[in-house]
């Protein structure tokens, strides 16, 4: 494994209002802890760190995830050692610690972290302080501060996995965040460009501000996919991975999979990456008779790669025969699980062409997809 978000949400959040703490309050129309989450959907792994109480809130959020759900400490620092050792047994080369507050994180700033992570054993985004800094005593202006050198710390906070869980160890507790606590075990620490949209929600103002900034930052693309195959010799077919018995079997390269080729070029026309052919040429003799789930976790994965994840994925088979419902389950049941979603995202069904074309003559199979990509 190369790098893990661990998110931190096991605090109460009373600034910020509300009969729930600010994590499991909607914002766009999804708990907080959702939006966070799916920022870093690209990585490895994900741990979220809750409390106690708050389990059956985490697993409503994380239901048909690989999220891995860990129960915090007392305090910040306990929360994230918690999380650490949630990570142990398969542990990351490095690890991203954010603050479940921060739902608006953006991709750019967490690339410059990992960037970053290659050369320093720490890294963290800020921006620099612009406004004049004052000291006060209640309602009164006592003094002023030089603003150079200062700035305002975010998170995602990047490290090596096993420096950062050694320093947690030895530290004494107290810190405001994890740079202090790398940064007293001696640790390196780079600071990298932050972003102003990365705002933290703290009081309940923030919500509309964190609002405005998510359902403008909506990415969603659309992609369909056609394939045919024709019959030929063969005692069965394979159809959206899903082998049935049947008196012809599907010409092809590789194993014919019309369903499953449909979907994969639907991803692959999302992302405007062409086609199977392109990825996997016919002319290319390690190909012929390949299982098509390779192809289809190609495409996810260069979704994946590119800051997409599948939203959903509809595919409908034309033909006679074979009979699609009985094995419309299965097939179904496959697909999420190459894809990694759940049931519910995937679609499979048929239809005839009553007796029309190719597929009415029983001289094929043809299948038309559609998937929905959302910038993850």
């Amino acid at each position: 494994m190369t790098t893990a978000a661990l998110i931190v949400a096991a605090g109460r959040g009373t600034r910020a209002g509300g009969p729930l703490p600010k994590q499991w309050a909607e914002v766009a129309g999804h708990p907080v802890a959702w939006w966070t989450l799916r920022a870093f959907a690209h990585l490895d792994a994900r741990v979220l760190v809750v409390h106690p109480d708050d389990m059956a809130l985490a697993q409503r959020v994380t239901e048909g995830t690989d999220v891995i759900l860990t129960a915090g400490g007392a305090d910040r620092a306990a929360s994230v050692r918690n999380g650490l050792a949630a990570l142990s047994a398969d542990p990351p080369k490095n690890v991203l610690i954010h603050d479940v507050a921060r739902p608006c994180i953006d991709r750019a700033t967490i690339d410059a972290v990992l960037a970053a992570l290659a050369h320093t054993p720490g890294a963290a985004p800020a921006l620099a302080v612009t406004d004049a800094l004052w000291t006060g005593d209640g309602d009164r202006v006592t003094g002023t501060r030089d603003r150079s050198g200062f700035y305002r710390a975010q998170t995602p906070q990047g490290f090596d996995f096993a420096a950062i869980q050694a320093a947690h160890k030895a530290h004494p507790g107290g810190a405001a965040d994890d740079v202090e606590v790398a940064r007293a075990a001696g640790l390196d620490v780079a600071i990298v460009p932050g972003s102003e949209r990365n705002l933290k929600i703290t009081g309940p103002g923030d919500f509309a501000r964190a609002a405005a900034l998510l359902e403008t930052k909506m990415d969603i693309r659309l992609g369909n996919g056609y394939d045919v195959h024709r019959f030929g010799s063969g005692d069965h077919v394979i159809l959206c991975g899903v082998r049935i018995p049947h008196g012809r079997g599907l010409d092809g390269h590789s194993d014919a999979d019309v369903g499953m080729h449909a979907v994969t070029d639907a991803i692959y026309g999302a992302l405007a990456e062409g086609d199977i052919g392109r990825h996997f040429p016919p002319s290319d003799p390690q190909w012929k008779g390949a299982a098509s789930d390779i192809f289809l976790r190609h495409a996810v994965g260069l979704a994946r790669d590119k800051g997409y994840a599948v939203g959903n994925v509809d595919c409908t088979l034309v033909c006679e025969y074979p009979k699609i419902g009985p094995h419309a389950a299965d097939m179904t049941a496959r697909m999420a699980d190459i894809m990694g979603l759940r049931a519910d995202q995937v679609s499979v069904k048929a239809t005839t062409s009553e007796r029309l074309g190719f597929t009415g003559r029983e001289e094929g199979i043809a299948a038309l997809a559609t998937a929905t990509l959302v910038r993850a």
